[in-house]
């Protein structure tokens, strides 16, 4: 979100606080500034418990900055201590009720109406 977009967002709900304090209706807040009551509601608990202070913008939110050596070895780690789920084991694929990909894409049912290609 950009600082115009934030700002933006956070004058809305700072109007919504001064109607908060004159006791108008959630729906009514919530259909004049074009969000949902939803959204009224929450800005209204936290207005309720933090004043006008909880409903100011915490700023621009931060990623946090890892460069291409850094990320690539979090990624070695991590793919390290995974196992992998998805990787067949040997012994399911060996005895008589055994099937190799291209059968078990056969019996695959299709949609009516489809064609086969």
């Amino acid at each position: 979100m950009t600082a115009k977009e934030q700002s933006f967002r956070e004058a809305m709900r700072l109007q919504a606080a001064d109607r908060f304090a004159r006791g108008e209706k959630s729906s009514v807040i919530a259909a004049e500034l074009r969000v949902s009551v939803r959204s009224v509601e929450r800005w209204r608990r936290a207005w309720q418990e933090g004043g006008t202070a909880a409903l100011r913008s915490s700023g621009p939110a931060k990623r946090p900055y890892l460069d291409r050596e850094q990320f690539a070895e979090h990624r070695v780690r991590h793919l390290e201590t995974q196992e992998v789920a998805w990787r067949p084991q040997p012994q399911t694929l060996r005895g008589p009720g055994s099937s190799t990909w291209s059968d078990l894409c056969s019996r695959t049912p299709r949609p009516r109406g489809s064609r086969e290609t």
